[in-house]
């Protein structure tokens, strides 16, 4: 099983700075967490860190052709789901590719701090929509095993 892991040791061996606070994004996020902008050049890469308890709402990236986002996670226990699939368990060394068109949500594990790498597949036409909270009733339902 994966270690649970505090912010706290996150913010004190993680080997990517975990950042300030992620203000500009919070009101697509339900809990604390931090962004640092890794790589703005070439390819777009930020490393976010969750607070236990923490993720971001539905949200799919657009692009008219490429686009999409891979996560390489680095620490902590997380979780990905796409809408109308079975969440997965994420942990270091985990890679996630997430096409664009595909609604889906990340984050922390409700007791553990959690950390990832979203780098940005480059496209044409790209954006991002955010949608609605992930239901509190399902997130509260995800065991880890």
């Amino acid at each position: 099983m994966t270690e649970k892991v505090s912010l706290e040791k996150i913010m004190k061996e993680s080997i990517f700075p975990v950042g300030g606070e992620n203000v500009n994004y919070a009101q697509y996020f339900d809990g604390k967490s931090y962004l640092n902008m890794i790589s703005l050049e070439q390819v777009i890469i930020g490393n976010v860190t969750f607070e236990a308890g923490c993720r971001n709402h539905w949200h799919i990236h657009h692009a008219k052709s490429g686009g999409g986002q891979i996560l390489l996670v680095t620490y902590g226990r997380g979780w990905y789901q796409e809408f109308g699939k079975t969440a997965q368990a994420l942990k270091p060394g985990d890679v996630v590719h997430i096409p664009a068109g595909v609604k889906h949500w990340h984050g922390a594990a409700k007791d553990s701090a959690f950390q990832h790498l979203a780098v940005e597949v480059a496209g044409v036409e790209t954006s991002n929509e955010w949608c609605e909270p992930v239901d509190e009733k399902d997130y509260n339902a995800l065991e880890w095993k």
